[in-house]
C-alpha cells in the first residue's frame, strides 16, 4: 500500500457544511475518501485535456435502429476507429431503440473525435463519453 500523508485544509464553515452534505449524499465514510476522489477526478480531467498519454473510457449511445442507413454509418465509423475500440456491447431496448457501449483506449483527441462523429449522426438519441484513466499515475 502507498504511504499516506496528512495535511490540513482551511475553508469557510458554509463550504465545509456543503461538503459534508455532499459526503453524506455520496455515501462516503469520511472526508479523506471524498477529497481523494475529487482530486483523482480533476487529475483524470487534466489527463484528457492536456496529456498525450493513453486514456480509456466508454462511449454510450442510444439510437433509433429504424433510422435509414444509421447502422451502416455507425459500423463505418467504428471501422475507421478500430485502433481505439477495444469492445462493443449492443442491447435491444425495445422495438425501436438500441443501446451501444463502446469501450475505447487511445489518445484523448482520437477518442473525442470518435465520440463526436457518433453524436452528430441523425438518429442518435443520446450519446455520452465517459472519460477515465488507465490509473498509472493515480496509484
Amino acid at each position: 500500500m502507498a504511504e499516506l500523508y496528512r495535511f490540513g485544509v482551511s475553508m469557510p464553515a458554509k463550504l465545509l457544511e456543503e461538503f459534508d452534505r455532499y459526503i453524506e449524499r455520496r455515501h462516503y465514510t469520511n472526508r479523506s475518501e471524498a477529497i481523494r476522489d475529487l482530486i483523482r477526478e480533476k487529475l483524470v480531467e487534466e489527463e484528457w485535456r492536456e496529456s498525450n498519454e493513453e486514456v480509456i473510457g466508454t462511449i454510450t449511445y442510444v439510437y433509433d435502429h429504424h433510422k435509414r442507413e444509421l447502422a451502416d454509418r455507425l459500423m463505418d465509423i467504428q471501422h475507421d476507429h478500430y485502433q481505439e475500440i477495444i469492445s462493443t456491447q449492443h442491447v435491444h431496448l425495445d422495438h425501436d431503440r438500441c443501446l451501444e457501449v463502446v469501450i475505447v483506449k487511445g489518445k484523448a483527441e482520437n477518442i473525442k473525435e470518435l465520440s463526436d462523429k457518433i453524436k452528430s449522426l441523425k438518429g442518435i438519441i443520446h450519446c455520452q463519453l465517459a472519460m477515465t484513466t488507465t490509473g498509472k499515475k493515480l496509484v
